[in-house]
């Protein structure tokens, strides 16, 4: 068997570069030679918390070799514009990626033989299928959100979205009878931001799904368990999850933000099952109404809380709604801890874990899920409504919260979910049973370790 160089392409999303670095980790474990390629402004977050300027991560006796290449827009252009930066990604990177395997085949001696790409930079397989090299997709989101992408052509025909992707009218609908029922404003899509954002991102969704056609590989971060009916209607998908971390190791893989170990050591001297873990992710924005509920919401629970508040400046440019806002002067904190970015994944296995507030991002919810963790569920926008969905009334292993008149969820609903969640033995048992599940597929003799076992196979043949 020959050792295949595989070029791995995330989206620059915190999200979406997570579980692509885990997947990178398990092909470096077996194998293979590994080059990660961010746009220039993900990859500079990433050597900054690393503290690692050589630009590789080490995983035994191999490392991960991590480059960049621009997304075309200016040093002080606003990357929260989802549909600015797509367009801008499009136009500007497959030019350039071409050129940099061109590049490492000169000057390096260098013969990527694959490249593995996120859903949003799926055009990379046009540039595979160009220059002749293996191309493969990577769903970094749940199986589901790719049934519904694939059923875009029935949606237009049924009524449901128009030629821009966005809801024609309020409506329930069901891709099959195994798959959850969802209504229009679960279509993700139309959950980032402003009208033309949305059509912008659609417009890349389908130009995204028309390249699926180069690759016979579609890999995502799911399970059989977790997904039967998505994984049926998309027969094509080849669930490889759970993408966990290993705990083991204290290098930060793929951080925006440098992890504070610190939460780790507090969490070890509280008692087992007391702590609320509060973590939102790497998008979620609050205004400082909604940041004030949660902050006095959590004093009232009377309970430990590991509170999660990132502290990045590129959310200045909205002076109404960024992450520096100020705790309210009523706020003690002495039962609670603040980190600006945690270990999620070794936080959520600690003993002293009792329940997680979440935005419920699908890697929070599969990292939440996989260590039988109870959700109380804030979604913030796209997909995150749907997994709610998924966590709520099909696992039933989390409650949501509701908002009140004025739209926002108060200090007495924090307090009052909290303690139904945590009162709730059946909720807590069969996130249990939900843990081992997902656990045994990724078990040595899982189906999920031998679908990537069956990936890796192929890569070397």
């Amino acid at each position: 068997m020959s050792v295949p160089t595989v070029l791995v392409l995330p989206s620059p999303a915190q999200g979406h570069v997570n579980p692509m670095m885990i997947f990178s980790q398990r092909l470096l474990e077996n194998g293979c030679n590994i080059i990660f390629i961010n746009t220039e402004f993900a990859h500079n977050k990433v050597l900054s918390s690393m503290g690692n300027q050589q630009g590789s991560v080490t995983g035994g006796s191999s490392q991960i070799k991590l480059m960049s290449i621009p997304d075309g827009l200016g040093p002080d252009a606003d990357r929260n514009n989802l549909g600015e930066l797509f367009i801008s990604i499009l136009n500007n990177m497959p030019a350039m990626l071409e050129k940099l395997i061109e590049d490492l085949r000169l000057n390096d001696g260098v013969t990527v033989s694959c490249i593995v790409a996120d859903f949003l930079m799926a055009w990379a397989l046009e540039v595979a299928n160009k220059i002749g090299i293996k191309g493969v997709l990577f769903y970094p989101a749940s199986a589901a959100m790719l049934a519904l992408q694939c059923s875009i052509p029935k949606l237009i025909e049924d009524g449901i979205i128009d030629s821009n992707g966005l809801p024609i009218t309020e409506k329930r609908f069901q891709l099959s009878p195994s798959i959850p029922p969802m209504d229009t404003g679960l279509i993700w899509w139309a959950k980032i931001s402003d009208t033309i954002t949305e059509k912008k991102i659609f417009n890349v969704i389908v130009h995204c799904m028309q390249t699926l056609e180069l690759t016979d590989w579609w890999l995502c971060n799911s399970t059989p368990e977790l997904e039967p009916g998505a994984l049926s209607y998309v027969p094509k998908l080849l669930p490889i999850g759970a993408l966990l971390r290993d705990v083991t190791e204290d290098q930060s893989l793929g951080q925006f933000w440098e992890e504070d170990h610190s939460c780790i050591r507090w969490l070890d001297q509280q008692p087992h099952a007391s702590v609320i873990y509060v973590a939102f992710g790497s998008t979620t924005l609050f205004d400082k109404k909604q940041f004030t509920e949660l902050a006095l919401g959590l004093e009232l629970t009377n309970r430990p809380f590991l509170w999660v508040v990132r502290q990045d400046s590129d959310s200045d440019s909205d002076s109404n709604c960024k992450n520096k806002v100020s705790l309210p002067n009523e706020f003690k904190g002495n039962q609670g801890k603040i980190n600006g970015w945690a270990p999620q994944e070794k936080v959520l296995r600690h003993p002293a874990i009792a329940c997680f507030i979440s935005h419920c991002g699908w890697n929070s919810t599969v990292e939440g899920l996989s260590n039988g963790v109870p959700f109380l569920c804030w979604p913030y926008f796209t997909d995150q409504f749907f997994n709610r969905t998924y966590i709520c009334d099909e696992l039933k292993v989390g409650l949501r919260f509701d908002s009140d008149e004025n739209g926002l969820i108060s200090r007495v609903e924090i307090k009052v979910k909290v303690k139904k969640l945590l009162g709730d033995e059946n909720i807590r048992l069969k996130a249990n049973e939900v843990k081992k599940k997902l656990r045994k597929e990724i078990d040595d003799g899982g189906r999920s370790s031998e679908n990537l076992n069956k990936f890796i196979k192929w890569l070397k043949d």
